[in-house]
């Protein structure tokens, strides 16, 4: 065999390897306040049904539409994969933080997701979340990537 049929082997074989978990990456974050009105489209008015576009749209009460929400593009250079995205906050008044969990399966690409914390879980439209970390895990629990604020952790001493 040919050296050049060798490195033409090899380098088809590593192109082909499956994405490792490390590929996945959350490629921004933005947060803030939404009213239920925001959410409304005109195909909602003869439909009935909501219309959420290309967005996933996870809540902790499906029912209510209104609150603090967490938008993720994530990028998943992989096969579709069942994940969790594990949102940690502190609120302001209480330095314990507390998580709130939702599953969804992550399909092959770049995909928006809405994570919202409505109903009893963020009532007051003119609160922020002190500090905040979202991780995206596995099934076995391994973080395949995360993103956090800055006040999430204490700066290195210099």
């Amino acid at each position: 065999m040919s050296a050049r049929f060798v490195i033409t082997v090899c380098c088809l074989a590593l192109s082909a390897a499956p994405a490792t978990a490390a590929d996945l990456t959350i490629v921004r974050v933005f947060t803030g306040w939404r009213d239920a009105a925001s959410f409304k489209r005109i195909s909602e008015y003869f439909t009935g049904r909501e219309n959420t576009s290309s967005e996933t749209v996870l809540r902790t009460n499906p029912e209510q539409r209104a609150g603090f929400y967490f938008q993720l593009r994530v990028a998943n250079p992989g096969a579709t994969r069942h994940v969790q995205f594990q949102l940690q906050l502190i609120e302001q008044g209480s330095p314990t933080p507390h998580a709130t969990t939702f599953p969804v399966e992550l399909k092959p690409g770049s995909t928006v997701f809405q994570l919202g914390l409505t109903g009893p879980a963020w009532q007051n439209a003119k609160s922020q979340p002190v500090a905040w970390y979202v991780q995206v895990l596995a099934d076995d629990g391994r973080v395949l990537a995360s993103e956090k604020s800055y006040l999430w952790e204490k700066p290195a001493a210099k």
